[in-house]
């Protein structure tokens, strides 16, 4: 059965062969920018057949697009795309059709100007439907049409573009069961990106299996009768974690995200979308997190009204440096904590994501180790959080789980509402399996830490309900052995057994000593020196077997 994996794997063999010398992480914006271009075409395709919104409507939908060709010409375009924009937040017009494109690729009729025309069509149109303008303004910015690596003339560009035309047309986007795999199959892409970006992996993408413990932490006491919950991710990458709680909550999710890379915002956007997030449940912001608070914030007036939300999931970057003015103390995120060091934002990640929660939310967030124990500013936020008794719990993580970084992390779960004064630490660190470039979480490795924390007890080397006393009394340091002894004491010494040992040892070296001596005696040589010094041996030996 065809799978996402086994197609992902495909596109990127394809994708491997085509790139030349283009860096993978810079590739990764055609290919990707190009499925979602085909996704948006797709989808309105389905719109326009679902709708019946032609004078003859085809059987079926291979014939959509030839009717859009022959019936939104002339006067009548603006209404099509007005009525198609009303609805999905953007309109691609007849000749731009993704359909439309691979005809003129595969007839060699594509000139240089058509997919600059194309993109500027697009973006044209948007101004049908201002609700959707911040969704989809710029989503193509990344495909840089004239990138020299793509060629060095206008023509050799042009015939790379077509290629990966060709080459995102080819993959068939259902499985075997005609089940649609085109988000499965984003997804895997973006990780195989970040797999093979390094260092830069960590901008934009968390490993599945750690935004699974993270999505699922957070949402132990969700209120599933919510109509609408809320979601917000402020470092929110590729959107990879906010869609991953999207599977523990039953009702359709309002998701929020704020990202500072332009690129990357731009994959939140297609990754959400072709997850089937419509435009009107997503509200993503291409800006820094730390600098102006978002959402809403203060006003013209300086009144704070804040945005709060039912679920905060991040993966900030680590230890950043910021801007931490004394102008800051003044605000509301920060005022009652106190700031973060310049050269360490952990905490001012911390601080703007507990401030966007609500009073009966949950906040799980993923840092490095040093918050646990780091004095001085970061000792103070850290005191603060522990006497508003708003520090849930504390995940000790394994090392090496992430693409851009082998240091061990730590989950933080935050709540604003806690009806006890305890902290539950979990030492997680030796729960994976050992992979190729990086560890991996296993589902029982998962199951031991949600479960953990759902029951809320000591277990034996793995975890302990510390009390606001206890963490008092170790001046509210918080790193994970002072509170969970995992050492495993090796087994008592049998001095009897040991002796015993020794003696059978020994009588076996005298037995060996004594076959040398008697294979050493039956050597010969008519070199009296070799034969003194064989003697001397012979002799070394006989006393060490009578001793």
């Amino acid at each position: 059965m065809t799978t996402a994996k086994e197609v992902t794997s495909q596109i990127w063999e394809m994708a491997n062969r085509l790139r030349g010398n283009m860096d993978a992480s810079e590739y990764r914006n055609y290919i990707l920018g190009f499925m979602f271009y085909r996704y948006l075409s797709e989808r309105q395709e389905k719109y326009l057949f679902d709708n019946k919104v032609f004078d003859e409507n085809p059987d079926n939908i291979s014939g959509i697009n030839e009717e859009y060709v022959k019936e939104a010409s002339g006067e009548y375009l603006a209404d099509y795309l007005d009525d198609i924009a009303g609805s999905l937040g953007y309109a691609i017009e007849p000749q731009y059709m993704w359909r439309t494109i691979v005809d003129e690729v595969n007839n060699n009729k594509i000139t240089p100007d058509t997919f600059q025309n194309m993109f500027e069509s697009f973006d044209n149109n948007l101004r049908l439907n201002s609700k959707a303008t911040q969704d989809f303004t710029g989503v193509f910015d990344d495909m840089n049409l004239n990138n020299s690596r793509l060629g060095n003339t206008t023509a050799a560009r042009a015939k790379a573009l077509t290629q990966i035309i060709d080459l995102v047309d080819q993959v068939d986007y259902q499985d075997d069961n005609g089940k649609d795999i085109l988000a499965e199959i984003y997804e895997f892409l973006i990780a195989k990106f970040a797999e093979n970006s390094g260092k830069k992996a960590g901008e934009f993408y968390t490993p599945h299996r750690v935004s699974e413990v993270l999505a699922k932490l957070a949402t132990v006491s969700f209120d599933q009768s919510i109509s609408k919950p809320s979601v917000y991710d402020f470092a929110c990458g590729s959107g990879s974690l906010l869609l991953t709680v999207q599977k523990e909550i039953k009702n359709k999710i309002l998701y929020y995200g704020q990202e500072l890379n332009t690129t990357t915002y731009n994959l939140a956007r297609m990754n959400l979308l072709m997850n089937d997030v419509s435009y009107d449940r997503m509200t993503l912001k291409n800006a820094d997190t730390l600098e102006q608070d978002w959402p809403d914030g203060v006003d013209a007036q300086g009144i704070d009204h804040p945005r709060n939300f039912d679920v905060v999931v991040a993966n900030p970057p680590y230890s950043q440096r910021w801007d931490n003015d004394d102008r800051k103390l003044k605000d509301p995120r920060f005022k009652d904590y106190g700031l973060a060091p310049k050269t360490k934002a952990d905490y001012a990640f911390l601080l703007h994501g507990l401030y966007h929660l609500d009073q009966n939310g949950t906040m799980a967030i993923v840092l490095p180790h040093g918050v646990l124990f780091r004095g001085a500013k970061e000792g103070k936020i850290r005191e603060a959080l522990l006497k508003k008794n708003q520090i849930d719990a504390i995940i000790g993580m394994p090392a090496g789980l992430f693409y851009s970084t082998g240091i061990p992390t730590v989950i933080l779960v935050l709540k604003k509402n806690k009806a006890n004064k305890d902290v539950l630490f979990i030492d997680a660190s030796k729960g994976f399996e050992k992979g190729k470039n990086q560890n991996i979480l296993r589902d029982e490795d998962i199951d031991k830490i949600i479960n953990t924390y759902k029951e809320r007890k000591d277990v034996e080397r793995y975890a302990h309900v510390a009390s606001f006393d206890e963490i008092k009394e170790n001046d509210f340091n918080l790193n994970i052995p002072r509170y969970v002894d995992t050492f495993v004491p090796e087994p008592p010494v049998d001095l009897k057994k040991v002796a015993a040992d020794l003696h059978e040892t020994n009588i076996e070296i005298q037995k060996n000593q004594k076959e040398l001596v008697g294979m050493l005696k039956e050597l010969t040589s008519d070199d009296d020196d070799i034969m003194d010094g064989l003697n001397a041996i012979i002799k070394e030996l006989e006393e060490e077997t009578r001793d």
